[in-house]
Order: C-alpha cells, then structure tokens, then sequence
C-alpha cells in the first residue's frame, strides 16, 4: 500500500509534494541525496539553446590531432600509389601497354613544399660527424648489406678508414676495377642504371619511356657573350638547330640514374673540352624512376649543374642532376661551385665561363678522367651532338658500369 501511496508522489519530486507519510519522506529524503550528488560531478556543459547536455566523457572525441590525422592520410595515400604501382607491374607482365600516369600540379607543388634542401643540409652535416672507431665497421656494413655495396673493388676494403659517411660515400676504386672502353667514342661516366637514351625530337627529351621535359627549360638559354663559345641563333631557329652546329649531325641523349649503392664519382664520358658551367639551384626531389614516371620535367625541376663545350663532332654537354639528399655536387676543377646554398634562390641559375683571354679553349678533359663527385647517388644527363650513323650500344633498365661503351661512330 505504502508503495503504491508513494508513486505519485516520487513522479511529482520537481513540484509541490502531494503526500507526506513517514515512508514517503524518507524515500524523498534518499532521492534528493542522490540527485544532489549526481549534480557534483565534475561535468562541463554547454550550452544548446535548449536544455544543458554533459559532454565529459565524449569531448574528447572532438579534439583536433594533426599529426594522427596527417599520418593517416599520407599513409592512405601512400598505401593508394603503392597499390597503383602493384596493380601496374600486373598489366605489364601480361603484356599490356601503361600509359604514364603523371602527378597533377598540386601534387608537384606540395611535394616541392617540402624543405628538401634543408633537410639535405641537415643530412650533409651529419654525414661529415666522425664516427667512434667501434661503431664503423656496424654502420657500414648495415649500408653495405641494404644497399648490395661490392667492397671488394675500393682502393680501401678497411672500413674503420672511413671516418664518416660522406667518406664511405666517395670512396675511390682499384685503379683495375673500371677499365675504360678505347675502342667506343663515348663511354659511361659512371656506375649506374639506363633509363632512357635516343635521339632528342622536336625539343623534347625523354626522361623515362612516354615522359619528357623540355630541353631549354633543362639546359637554359643559350645566351651569347664574347666569353663563351656558343654561336647566336636567329629568332627562327629552334632550341635545337641552335646546339648542333655542322650540318648533318643530330642531337643525341641519355641518362643513368645511380642508386645509393653505386659508385658516386663520376668522369668524363670522351675527350672534349669544357668550355661553360651553369648551375641552376632548385628543389631536390628523388630522381628514382618512378619518381622519374611520375613527374613530369623532374629533371627540370631539380638542382643541376651544367657542364657544356665541344668535342669533336660539335655540342657535348653532361648535366649532374641534385636529388634528396644529394645537395652536393662537385666539380673538380671548379672551386667556385657551391651547390644547394641558402644564398641562391630556386628558379635562377649563375654562370661561369671557363674561356677567359688568358684560356681560349676552356678546360680539356680526358676520356675516363676524374670529373667530379656526388654524396649519396643521383643522375647524370649526357646531351650531344654527333653524325645521324652514331649508334647506342644500350637496354633500357641495363645495369652499366663506369668504362663501359654508350656508344659508337
């Protein structure tokens, strides 16, 4: 009875207590204990315009986390190109053709917005940090084995000689392990892979299969100074008919890309003369071909430093090309080169002749010479000109070896 008394008089606690027996107050009295302490917790509401919501428990849902958040959307990305490249290789082995499938320009641009060429400053100060003489043999080798290094054929197998990486990087070779080609014009300038060679068509130069870069952009206007040995061209003629200077000649390519395993010195690919460098400062994206496949004018993009002159068939250019981590590039016979420096701004480039009053032919070089040096590993442009029976003695993809023959007459 007292139960049922009480019913209505616990629906009714917000107003006016109808009831009040002994049994019902002390019900009233436990009720309004409870609810007094269930309105102490520490709960922050907010206000909804219509009645107050405890949000405790799920604010924490809400809060922004950009790192989480970014992670996860570059790993989905990433996981959506790797599946891209996988499901790729699958066509090709069944025979099928793929056309290049190009970064958009945002992609480009928020790729180039990343501080690259910090972080390979960064990377270069750390490489030149003397390591303790305990911990080199560990280091190396764990390079050594990720990257398939052939120690065997440096002038120095002893790897606590090398006190920091950037030594390891450049280290020389047996002056046997490279024997230099004398019966092929042009030899390769350096370890590396071959993506791509030919003749250069319509101004446009083939980066990997079906991808191209402009070859001005590459190489820059061929401006005409009394210093340098580039004749002027009129306004008629093409970028082209500009480098090949005797009748007859076409303009030949190609281009080796060299993994961090390889051998990082690179020489000169014939006998010829170097008459003018051109450095142009820029972004140090990877050059790896399928970095190569994927955005378009790569090369065009990246630091280089242009080496151009003569040889005996007319134009002849090699083109070092800067990727991640491999802001330094240096040219031996040229102490004013200063690659990725915070002083040069990207889209400019600086010159230097090397044909001045005192040296009217510029600096000779020898086939198989020392030219020059990159840390880490990188690309190595070949531009030139030479007579329509010039003939490649290369597979696309082939593995090559400095020394070995390009191509011949």
């Amino acid at each position: 009875m007292a139960a049922s008394v009480c019913r209505p008089y616990v629906r009714s606690l917000p107003g006016v207590m109808p009831w009040r027996s002994s049994s019902c107050h002390y019900e009233y009295t436990a009720m309004h204990h409870f609810l007094g302490s269930f309105q102490k917790l520490p709960f922050e509401p907010f206000n909804t315009g219509a009645r107050k919501i405890h949000t405790a428990p799920v604010r924490s849902l809400f809060l922004l986390r950009p790192v989480p958040i970014l992670l996860a959307t570059g790993g989905g990305y990433a996981g959506y190109r790797q599946y891209e490249k996988y499901r790729d290789q699958k066509l090709e082995k069944l025979g099928l053709e793929i056309p290049p499938k190009l970064a958009s320009h945002w992609e480009v641009a928020l790729y180039k917005s990343v501080p690259t060429r910090l972080l390979s400053r960064a990377w270069g100060r750390l490489n030149q940090v003397e390591l303790p003489y305990w911990l080199r043999r560990p280091v190396y080798s764990l390079y050594i084995w990720t990257f398939g290094v052939n120690m065997t054929e440096a002038a120095v197998e002893d790897l606590h000689h090398y006190r920091n990486l950037s030594e390891f990087f450049r280290r020389k070779l047996k002056p046997q392990a490279r024997p230099v080609c004398g019966l092929h014009s042009v030899i390769s300038p350096s370890d590396g892979k071959i993506l791509t060679f030919g003749q250069v068509k319509n101004c446009e130069v083939e980066q990997v299969k079906g991808v191209t870069y402009s070859l001005e952009s590459f190489l820059g206007p061929r401006t005409y100074t009394e210093d340098l040995s580039f004749p002027p061209a009129s306004s008629r003629d093409s970028f082209r008919n500009q480098l090949v200077t005797r009748e007859g000649n076409e303009l030949y390519h190609c281009v080796i890309y060299l993994a961090p395993g390889d051998y990082h010195c690179f020489h000169s690919p014939t006998d010829w003369t170097v008459s003018h460098r051109r450095h142009f400062p820029g972004s140090l994206m990877s050059v790896n071909p399928g970095m190569a496949r994927w955005i378009k004018e790569l090369f065009c993009h990246n630091e280089r430093v242009v080496l151009s002159g003569d040889w005996k068939h007319g134009f002849f250019s090699l083109t070092a090309v800067g990727a991640t981590n491999v802001g330094s590039i240096r040219i031996y016979f040229d102490q004013d080169l200063h690659t990725n420096s915070p002083r040069y701004s990207k889209g400019s480039y600086n010159d230097l002749s090397f044909v001045t009053h005192a040296n009217k032919e510029g600096i000779p070089m020898r086939k198989g010479e020392h030219l020059g040096e990159f840390n880490l590993g990188s690309t190595i442009v070949l531009i030139f000109e030479a007579p329509k029976d010039f003939n490649f003695r290369l597979k696309a993809g082939q593995k090559i070896r400095f020394g070995e023959a390009l191509g011949s007459l």
